[in-house]
């Protein structure tokens, strides 16, 4: 699909991956409504590429029609959806006083990162697939962000790695469900990547993670997250694949 000239929506588009995400896309034509929990945050993101920007809880259904709705009023009918949206969340299954994690803690994690990017795509690709095809049969590309975790989840990251796994384990199923209205669903699992949270680590543990990647020995870059997303758009024969980004990384124990 021809990025150019399409509404795009990208979900936590107010900071990090989705931000850039949201600036490559400006970039390469598209018309780009970003949402994100951080309403200010979103809008900043959209006056600076002339885009649309709505504070949006993609946990509650409601407010999340109605930032779809503005969306499309604003931008016309997505026809690329990049959930970038998501939070992170560590802790100790038993904790060094013999207490359990809460649950609270573990669903919280599930609702936003699982639960909420499966709400955007239920309710995106139902607009999707009511849009007219193009000339190929395409209507529209969904894009979903996992994470290396998702296959070699660290200690501590049981509800973080099960949120992305998720997401790892729909992306087959979605494509195969939405093939039949032309719309095409892929998964980004990233590694270690300079965002907003790493750039407030000292800067030698910003080395040492680096460090850890085989090559290119440093963090990765946002656009280079946002440059792949962009090429999933733009190449029609990429469906149903998760890929991973992240410099042959793989993630030790702890």
């Amino acid at each position: 699909m021809n990025i150019t000239g399409q509404a795009a929506i990208v979900t936590g588009g107010g900071s990090g991956l989705g931000a850039e995400t949201a600036r490559t896309l400006a970039r390469h034509g598209a018309k780009v409504a970003v949402l994100d929990v951080n309403g200010e945050a979103a809008r900043s993101v959209a006056a600076e590429i002339g885009g649309f920007g709505q504070a949006c809880d993609i946990t509650d259904t409601a407010a999340l029609e109605q930032a779809l709705a503005a969306a499309a009023e604003a931008i016309g009918p997505a026809r690329i959806l990049m959930n970038v949206a998501g939070i992170g969340g560590a802790g100790r299954l038993v904790g060094k006083d013999g207490t359990p994690m809460p649950l609270e803690d573990f669903r919280r994690v599930i609702d936003v990162n699982l639960i909420g990017t499966f709400n955007v795509i239920r309710l995106v690709a139902a607009r999707m697939a009511a849009l007219p095809p193009h000339d190929d049969g395409a209507r529209g590309v969904i894009v979903c962000t996992a994470s290396v975790a998702a296959f070699d989840g660290q200690i501590g990251q049981e509800a973080y790695a099960a949120s992305k796994g998720g997401l790892v384990s729909l992306t087959l199923p979605l494509a195969r469900d939405l093939a039949s209205h032309g719309i095409r669903v892929c998964t980004i699992a990233p590694g270690l990547f300079r965002t907003p949270l790493v750039d407030k680590l000292p800067a030698e543990v910003q080395r040492s993670l680096g460090a850890s990647i085989p090559f290119p020995k440093r963090l990765g870059e946002p656009a280079e997250f946002a440059e792949l997303a962009a090429h999933i758009v733009g190449n029609a024969s990429l469906n149903g694949e998760v890929i991973r980004l992240d410099g042959a990384l793989r993630l030790p124990p702890r």
